[in-house]
């Protein structure tokens, strides 16, 4: 049984590829973050290494519409959960110092998210993300 939770909020109207990129990237920040989350290195009876998984269950839920999304984000932040972002204008960029920029062009309340990454203690995190829908 875990206490904390990951949780990512997805924008529904995405392009597959598009949905899938997203919820990878927003996984990796989680990784990269919180070393606590990682899961140990997979061995096997032959003694190949494979790399280590979130230990933590990540559930992906969608967003309908933008309203939805900003609500889930306003929501994480009054939780001071931690929260990764992904923009819509990120799909055009082609490195992660192009990334850092256009991010940085935008305050929070004007930030176009498509998708969301929320990592925290359960009850929060169920609380920020509270009425969305599991994505199918």
């Amino acid at each position: 049984m875990y206490d904390k939770k990951v949780s990512i909020v997805i924008k529904d109207d995405l392009l597959p590829w598009q949905k899938l990129n997203v919820v990878s990237f927003l996984a990796g920040s989680i990784a990269i973050e919180f070393p606590e989350t990682h899961g140990e290195k997979f061995i096997t009876a032959d003694h190949e290494e494979y790399l280590a998984f979130i230990k933590h269950p990540t559930l992906i839920y969608k967003a309908d519409n933008a309203e939805k999304l900003q609500r889930a984000f306003r929501r994480a932040k009054d939780r001071e959960l931690a929260i990764g972002i992904y923009t819509r204008q990120l799909f055009d960029t082609r490195s992660g110092e192009e990334n850092v920029l256009e991010i940085a062009k935008h305050t929070a309340d004007h930030l176009d998210l498509v998708g969301i990454i929320v990592y925290g203690e359960n009850k929060k995190v169920d609380k920020a993300l509270d009425g969305l829908k599991y994505h199918e």
